[in-house]
């Protein structure tokens, strides 16, 4: 049993002092999935790396008493929850009430974009929210590799499958989600 695990059933088990030992174990891991993830995301965003594991971070160890199983499920759990986060930011950014359609233009990177393109966050998160119904394990692996910014072999190794079988998946889902994304665009 690592010491994650170990962390995490204890936790479990409601002790409080146990939240306060995961962090430091976590951290830096979690604090680079998020900085490889924001760094794929569209220049403008406001929201920085250590923002994001902080808040993925209460999410998971908040008031709610949680049960994870082990490593595994914990990051799982943290890649879903850093997608939730990015979600509600794009939402909220998305919104009338903040500007609506309006985008942020950099005057010194001005350039012609395809706004046909899908490319949109909450347009990939409704595309995976079916991907999930229908294939929960492929879903999981773009959770990780997406949300989570993990490798294809990071996302292997936490999904306890080969570096082959997730190729296959990754390319599987990038095709399927694509095909969701482009149907109104046809």
């Amino acid at each position: 049993m690592t010491d994650v695990t170990r962390i995490l059933n204890a936790i479990e088990q409601g002790d409080k002092r146990a939240v306060d030992e995961l962090l430091p174990l976590v951290y830096e891991e979690l604090r680079i999935l998020a900085y490889q993830k924001l760094s794929q995301e569209p220049p403008g965003q406001t929201l920085q790396s250590t923002a994001l594991v902080h808040e993925a971070y209460i999410r998971l160890v908040g008031e709610e008493t949680q049960s994870w199983e082990n490593r595994k499920h914990f990051f799982l759990a943290a890649s879903e929850a850093m997608r939730r986060i990015l979600i509600d930011n794009a939402r909220r950014k998305k919104s009338q009430k903040h500007g609506g359609h309006q985008q942020r233009v950099d005057f010194d990177f001005i350039t012609v974009t395809d706004k046909n393109l899908p490319g949109d966050l909450v347009e990939l998160d409704a595309a995976l929210t079916r991907l999930t119904e229908q294939e929960p394990e492929v879903a999981d692996l773009v959770k990780l590799r997406y949300f989570g910014g993990m490798t294809l072999e990071q996302a292997a190794n936490i999904k306890g499958i080969s570096r082959r079988t997730a190729g296959r998946y990754w390319k599987y889902a990038r095709l399927w989600l694509y095909r969701e994304m482009t149907r109104g665009n046809e």
